[in-house]
């Protein structure tokens, strides 16, 4: 959907490598969709940003966003659960980490993957992209999908340690899933 660049900050060419903070918002950490494994990946994301941010990687967030037609949208039907709505406290990002990523890209989208995420990172030609963030079995697997798709000799990964899904459950057939298709889980 949308996408907004606030600054060059977040995008530094000492080294053409990407990490993609996937969706770290309230509502999916404490809030309407929280829960206790998103809690307890808070310190690791923070580090991760922390570490990739001195080691120069480019570094993009995608942001959850709905609007008050949710539960008219196809997911709002499947997932009655009203969460990340544009402008509310659930929607912003965690404040661990709003600091951190207050310069970097954002891409606000009401699906799961970001094709305009995935095309922006295609024209950084990038020599590797990883992916942290939430929820690893919705859009965390959804946008590495879609990376591979548009990337294929592109290395791929997603840091296990610094993602959850729904449940532990579905975190783990997510990352099965996502080496089944060549992303390298850390």
């Amino acid at each position: 959907m949308q996408k907004s660049r606030k600054g060059r900050d977040c995008i530094m060419k000492k080294k053409n490598k990407v990490l993609v903070v996937v969706d770290f918002q309230n509502d999916f950490i404490t809030g309407s969709l929280g829960t206790k494994e998103a809690e307890q990946i808070v310190p690791a994301v923070v580090e991760k940003i922390k570490q990739r941010k001195k080691e120069g990687y480019q570094i993009f967030v995608t942001m959850d966003t709905h609007h008050e037609n949710y539960k008219f949208t196809q997911e709002g039907k499947l997932l009655p659960v009203e969460h990340c709505q544009e402008g509310e406290d659930g929607w912003q990002l965690h404040p661990e980490v709003k600091e951190l990523l207050a310069n970097c890209p954002v891409y606000k989208k009401g699906t799961f993957g970001s094709s305009n995420l995935v095309l922006d990172v295609k024209s950084e030609n990038p020599e590797a992209v990883e992916l942290i963030g939430l929820c690893t079995d919705i859009c965390v697997v959804s946008n590495a999908l879609l990376m591979k798709a548009f990337l294929p000799e592109v290395p791929i990964s997603v840091d296990s340690q610094c993602c959850a899904g729904v449940t532990p459950e579905k975190h783990k057939a997510a990352l099965e899933t996502m080496a089944s298709c060549q992303i390298e889980i850390l």
